[in-house]
């Protein structure tokens, strides 16, 4: 009788590739993928070198391996804590159980000397075994390099003695404020005074500057509270009430701001106790009467017009100080007060006031010994003289990195006042997010303004340089330290009036720092100067319609240029309005039209925008209002994901550069790939498309992401605004509404 094969290997001995996991008549079974017999008649199969199966697995099953590292690590810094995600390993090993751990390591001087970080940070949702590919690392030290690793595991990575693969990405963290201080204790307490110790914060994130001390009678810190500074840990508070329960609290200040203050404390001073005796109390009595006497004499004599008190009346040379623009001292207000009631002016002082030229400097400035600067080289040139960036020496540090704008020789008085009136404005601010003053140079032959040195330059060169190469988490944080500064600064009652891209720096940890205070806040009178200030023409791109046609400046229409600012920073420095004249921008503003949003922008982002541009200033957001508009999008990155649709074109001011792709068959209207290429700012790949054949815009439409690719254009900046650009055009191409139809 005869068999097939398959009858032989049921009955004889299984051979080499094959097994039978137990004795009987079941047929002989191939092995399964990456494994061997090792021998006849095997009962299971041996997994292949570099391949393995878990205990759990069944014989039956495919042996596999680990998988490779994740792909596309990604990394978004805010302030000290990071958002990590990454995409799936293009080989997952045969296997669909892969999770992912995450290992930080600290480089406190170079990636060279890393060190494991420790319990300080935290991983959220936790650091090992995450299913999704992202992960939110926070509690990180300020100003510190990072290096994290995503690993990827599946069942089979613990029997592997090689090492796991990784994703790798540094960062550095930005600035930050102290943690809260926690412990305070009340030391001693007596009549008018109380003495209070408490502890460094956990967490300084860089020298401690000084600590203040807020303290105010129990239950009356919305009418009025009051402020100590002090540089240790330890402080006295006088002129207290006696007998008086008061709530005391202290936070810690740093240079990049202010921390959390403490729980409040409460301590009750002590209660007098007066000792008088008889001959004491009767002097008081005498000391009352006669006082009450020559006061009615006074009044008397008043009344009769006998003579007066200077002391009823102003003199005439305090009223001529205070109109010549004499300003009288800052008065400092509780930051809260009662419902109903309006704050009385805020703290900043306008140098121009000051009827002493150099009164303003020498209040708000620190003069400089020349001998200290060096300069290195000039990077940049202005109206009023050049700037240059060098070192500032330090007694007992290390040299400081600065900025100096040095006047031009042969300046009038008058000019020399108002370039160091920049200075004098600095001077009065300290946030993290407004550009330090150093200090003024005025005693020299040249005069000179020193600041921190900022590395990367303007925003709008920097973005314009790295384009496409920043995520939207990093362009909303950098946006989200613009509005914090324009927040301090309104919050001052300062308006900066020249709010634009140009005018904003940024350091080497991608800190936004407002700058450029050198605007004359007075408006000349001459109506043929229409547009005009002392200090140069008004930016019209980035201004508010009122502040252009009434001249009426106010937060509000630092609001309207923060917009514009936004859209420059997600257009990655694109000029606002491109090649439109000022008259054009000017009139189709006033006709409603507005910028569109960006390649890419998240409609949140277009929306916000869009709400900074009501015509009524009134309507406009405060900026913070838009600091905790851009905080919660940062926490929730998912929001940022939606893309307004691109699909209106500029107003008809500006039409001819904007494709009417209904015209010509969807071929472009007539204009060539050339001019489409030189509108996007991508002329350089002209013969890139020419050599694919690509000869109108027609063809163009049909393009997908692999036919950029085969062009050779490798810059994943480039092929995103390329793809963009060809997404709007087909949107407008489908879209229902006119190709001018402004928004």
């Amino acid at each position: 009788m005869a068999f097939g094969n398959g009858g032989l290997k049921h009955l004889a001995t299984c051979e080499l590739g094959f097994y039978k996991s137990a004795p009987g008549d079941q047929l002989c079974a191939r092995c399964p993928p990456h494994s061997h017999s090792a021998a006849p008649a095997a009962q299971t199969c041996r997994c292949d070198l570099s391949y393995y199966r878990t205990a759990l697995d069944p014989p039956s099953a495919a042996c596999t391996r680990p998988p490779s590292a994740p792909v596309n690590l990604i990394s978004s810094v805010n302030g000290t804590s990071v958002t990590l995600e990454w995409a799936p390993p293009l080989d997952p090993g045969g296997r669909n159980d892969i999770t992912y751990n995450a290992v930080c390591r600290r480089c406190p001087w170079a990636l060279g000397h890393c060190e494991t970080c420790g319990g300080g940070p935290r991983f959220v949702p936790r650091q090992t075994s995450l299913v999704r590919a992202s992960l939110m690392v926070a509690n990180l030290l300020a100003h510190m390099n990072y290096s994290f690793w995503i690993e990827a595991v599946n069942g089979v990575s613990d029997l592997s003695p090689e090492p796991r693969r990784a994703a790798v990405v540094n960062i550095t963290t930005n600035q930050a404020a102290p943690s809260q201080v926690v412990v305070i204790r009340q030391e001693r307490a007596g009549q008018t005074s109380v003495s209070l110790l408490w502890q460094e914060p956990e967490q300084p994130n860089g020298i401690i500057l000084e600590y203040e001390i807020k303290y105010y009678e129990k239950d009356k810190e919305m009418q009025s509270y009051s402020t100590l500074k002090a540089v240790t840990t330890r402080a006295t508070v006088s002129g207290l009430k006696p007998g008086t329960r008061y709530m005391f609290q202290v936070r810690a200040r740093t240079s990049a701001g202010c921390g959390r203050f403490s729980q409040a404390m409460e301590v009750e001073t002590g209660k007098p106790r007066p000792r008088y005796d008889t001959r004491t109390i009767v002097w008081i009595c005498l000391t009352l009467i006669m006082g009450l006497v020559v006061l009615l004499l006074l009044l008397i004599c008043k009344k009769r017009h006998c003579g007066y008190s200077k002391a009823f009346q102003d003199s005439d040379e305090e009223k001529m100080q205070y109109q010549n623009g004499q300003a009288p001292p800052p008065v400092f207000l509780p930051l809260h007060h009662p419902p109903g009631k309006i704050p009385q002016p805020p703290f900043y002082a306008e140098p121009h006031n000051y009827e002493e030229p150099g009164r303003a400097g020498r209040s708000f400035t620190r003069e400089i010994e020349a001998s200290r600067i060096h300069i290195e080289k000039i990077i940049g040139s202005g109206e009023s003289g050049e700037v240059c960036c060098g070192r500032l020496q330090v007694p007992g540090q290390r040299d400081v990195p600065v900025a100096i704008k040095a006047l031009k020789a042969g300046y009038t008085e008058r000019q020399r006042r108002d370039f160091l009136s920049e200075a004098s404005i600095m001077g009065q601010f300290d946030h993290p997010n407004i550009i330090r003053l150093e200090g003024v140079v005025t005693r020299g032959r040249l005069a000179m303004i020193v600041t921190e040195y900022m590395e990367n330059g303007s925003l709008d060169a920097f973005l314009r340089t790295h384009d496409g190469q920043f995520t939207i988490v990093q362009l909303v944080g950098m946006l989200r330290g613009v509005g914090a500064g324009m927040c301090y600064l309104s919050d001052l009652g300062y308006v900066h009036r020249d709010l634009a891209a140009r005018n904003v720096l940024v350091d080497s940890n991608l800190v936004c720092k407002v700058s450029d205070f050198g605007l004359s806040r007075v408006l000349e009178d001459d109506p043929d100067a229409a547009y005009t200030t002392t200090g140069g023409k008004i930016p019209i791109r980035w201004t508010a319609p009122e502040a252009i046609a009434f001249r009426t400046f106010s937060s509000a229409s630092d609001v309207w240029s923060f917009g514009v600012v936004m859209w420059e920073v997600l257009a990655y420095g694109e000029r606002p309005y491109w090649n439109m004249t000022n008259r054009d921008v000017i009139s189709s503003v006033e006709e409603g039209y507005r910028l569109p949003a960006p390649m890419g922008c998240p409609r949140a982002l277009h929306q916000l925008m869009l709400d900074c541009w009501q015509k009524d200033r009134a309507q406009r957001p405060r900026f913070s209002q838009i600091v905790s508009v851009l905080d919660a999008l940062i926490q929730s990155p998912e929001s940022l994901r939606v893309t307004a649709t691109v699909n209106r074109c500029p107003p008809p001011a500006f039409a001819q550069s904007c494709f009417d792709l209904r015209g010509g068959g969807g071929g472009g209207g007539g204009l060539t790939v050339g001019d489409w290429l030189d509108s996007i700012r991508m002329g350089r790949y002209r013969d890139h498309f020419a050599a694919g054949g690509y000869s109108s815009l027609g063809m163009v439409l049909r393009m997908n992401a692999q036919d950029v690719r085969a062009l050779g254009i490798t810059l994943m900046g480039h092929q995103k605004k390329i793809l963009g650009s060809i997404q709007t055009m087909r949107a407008q191409l489908t879209s229902t509404q006119g190709p001018h139809r402004h928004l």
